[in-house]
């Protein structure tokens, strides 16, 4: 995608996460509306209607660009390119009256083939990302090649290379696997780092990463939508993304600001 295009693009993903943002917003102090509630997860009417907004907003503009996203996909999401969309990241923190939530919008790029066997998500680099708080009224925005800006300003990965000086975020599904393997890295790491943190939204501590107020965000478990936007980030601020894919399309992921994921010796927690 040329360069004047990939400016279009983001000036459209950024209307969209604003005007999901006002959403969240314009309903903070409404009842919700639950769509889907299992033991350790919300799903709200607002997710979906976000959504469509969004959706309705980047078509507006790329009116044949497909949308692969958290509350379903619209076309081929194998196509040259897509959106990779969460409209609520954050869902059970915005549900219990935690501001602590954002809007995630990416758009990625077909990439060179792959092997045989590798799947659609291999297959696509995130182009350029943008995360929108709408509580901080904070928006985060990256360009492949490009710098990492907040709020027009360009942020950068801390400079902290030792544990003891780190601020790591945590989070993990509740599987019985996933605890077993992630609450002895809790214990361990709690006593060597500065501080654990457990957040509840992958695209603000993507974010946070990316603007050097985290040094470090690990999941065992997480969905492409969760990290596309923020990945990029990542990386644009001078900071590294590991990642493993599942055998059913989630990941296993580390960012960090590139000093200190090989000292943290996560081992089996992200085999």
């Amino acid at each position: 995608m040329k360069k004047f295009a990939i400016n279009k693009a983001l000036g459209a993903a950024i209307k969209a996460a604003r005007a999901a943002g006002r959403i969240m917003r314009d309903n903070w102090h409404q009842p919700k509306k639950v769509k889907l509630s299992d033991v350790h997860d919300i799903k709200l009417e607002l997710d979906v209607r976000c959504q469509k907004l969004i959706e309705k907003t980047l078509r507006g503009v790329f009116p044949d660009i497909p949308l692969l996203g958290e509350e379903g996909d619209s076309g081929n999401v194998n196509a040259e390119y897509r959106w990779v969309v969460d409209p609520i990241d954050g869902t059970v923190n915005y549900f219990f009256g935690i501001p602590h939530a954002a809007v995630s919008i990416a758009l990625q790029g077909k990439t060179e083939p792959k092997p045989d066997g590798a799947s659609l998500r291999q297959n696509h680099v995130t182009l350029l990302g943008v995360i929108y708080d709408p509580f901080t009224d904070e928006l985060w925005t990256a360009t492949m090649g490009g710098q990492t800006e907040l709020n027009g300003r360009v942020v950068r990965c801390s400079n902290h290379s030792r544990v003891s000086d780190a601020v790591i975020a945590m989070g993990f599904s509740k599987s019985k696997e996933n605890l077993e393997k992630s609450l002895p890295h809790v214990d361990r790491l709690a006593r060597r780092a500065k501080k654990i943190r457990i957040l509840g939204s992958a695209a603000l501590e993507l974010a946070y990463v990316a603007s050097g107020r985290l040094d470090v965000y690990i999941e065992r478990t997480i969905n492409l939508w969760d990290i596309a936007a923020g990945g990029l980030m990542v990386e644009c601020s001078g900071g590294e993304m590991f990642l493993k894919e599942l055998p059913d399309g989630r990941l296993r992921m580390c960012a960090d600001n590139g000093k200190l994921r090989r000292k943290l010796k996560l081992g089996d927690l992200l085999s």
